[in-house]
């Protein structure tokens, strides 16, 4: 009978809507108990008769754990694909869950040892709004005040903003363009659907506007020398983070050998093509394949200068191997898709000192 203290809703979702739990390989099974007697959740019974293990109460398994099968020593223990725990990572409900957990038990949880944020927290107003497509917003922040500004921070790193009047946990958004000498930064913020910061900034969110931001951070900058070609690859709004080292490249290396490939669900959804048409004019060795998903048809090119690809980002790879070549790579996107292109990366023996990733959560 499932213990009703292990079968409590995982972040807001009932036990029972998740397919979480292990099945045992019987013909590779030795019989030794290790899954049973080491499973404090009561999963498991054993058949003495048999010499086997049997799952018994299977939703009492921790969603996500697998200690069972990594100490079997016959690996006759399996588990459905990390994928779908990862996909449920991605509700609305669930990462909200782990918020307001997280907040409810701050002194609890609170690493009260931890060093101090070495970064500066600043007051950003909000200059410029476009709404691109109805899924994406193209923000322009400046410092509120002269002289505070993030005009030191390298293309491809991050800020965190805090909503207002809101005691919500920060959110991570890549800044889309190089420094301007301003204090300027760009933002691409795409809609979640039942995303609390989102739903502010599609709904609320207006010019003049002031946000509490913390960075520069993260290590997604350009590290490869100046004359090694590159291949960039994005996936929807992982795009903030290779425009903004584009950009650094157009300016330095304008004749460099750049490959971007960005992929998104549908024709529909690409945005900010304008931005990639004025790089590719100051970049002209620069190449661009747009890989839609659910292919391109009826769409019709009206430039003539980017490469439409039908399939993901990953597919357009593995269509044009040759995109690869002795180039570096730098791709960001969700974790799927850089899970992907590990693989494919890996396949094709590509040193890891060459590959550079930044996974975008949600």
């Amino acid at each position: 009978m499932p213990n009703p203290q292990f079968t409590k809703p995982w972040h807001g979702v009932p036990r029972d809507q998740i397919h979480w739990n292990p099945s045992i390989i019987e013909d590779a099974c030795i019989g030794c108990g290790t899954c049973v007697t080491g499973c404090s959740r009561l999963v498991y019974r054993f058949e003495f008769d048999r010499k086997k293990p049997v799952v018994v109460d299977p939703m009492n398994c921790m969603v996500g754990c697998t200690t069972c099968a990594n100490t079997c020593p016959a690996h006759a223990i399996a588990f459905p694909s990390i994928d779908t725990v990862l996909a449920l990572e991605g509700l609305g409900q669930v990462r909200h869950a782990v918020e307001d957990d997280l907040l409810a038990r701050h002194d609890i949880l609170m690493a009260t040892e931890s060093l101090p944020h070495p970064d500066r927290i600043i007051t950003l107003a909000v200059a410029q709004i476009e709404h691109l497509g109805t899924d994406v917003l193209r923000v322009q922040f400046k410092p509120a005040q002269a002289g505070e500004c993030f005009c030191e921070f390298t293309p491809g790193q991050y800020i965190e903003l805090w909503q207002p009047e809101s005691s919500h946990l920060s959110r991570s958004y890549s800044i889309a363009n190089a420094p301007h000498g301003d204090g300027s930064i760009t933002l691409h913020i795409r809609r979640v659907e039942g995303g609390r910061f989102t739903q502010w900034a599609f709904e609320a969110m207006k010019v003049g506007d002031t946000v509490q931001a913390r960075g520069p951070l993260g290590g997604f900058t350009m590290r490869s020398k100046s004359d090694t070609p590159l291949l960039f690859m994005a996936g929807g709004t992982g795009l903030a983070p290779v425009l903004a080292l584009l950009e650094q490249q157009s300016r330095f290396t304008p004749q460099r050998d750049m490959v971007l490939v960005w992929g998104m669900r549908s024709p529909e959804a690409f945005y900010a093509l304008d931005d990639l048409l004025a790089l590719m004019a100051r970049a002209p060795a620069l190449k661009v394949y747009l890989a839609s998903a659910e292919g391109w048809a009826g769409q019709v090119a009206a430039d003539g200068l980017l490469h439409r690809v039908a399939g993901t980002a990953v597919d357009a790879l593995m269509q044009n191997p040759d995109l690869l070549g002795e180039r570096d790579v730098y791709t960001a996107g969700p974790p799927v898709m850089l899970r992907e292109i590990a693989r494919v990366l890996e396949t094709a023996r590509v040193d890891s000192a060459r590959i550079h990733m930044d996974s975008f959560g949600v």
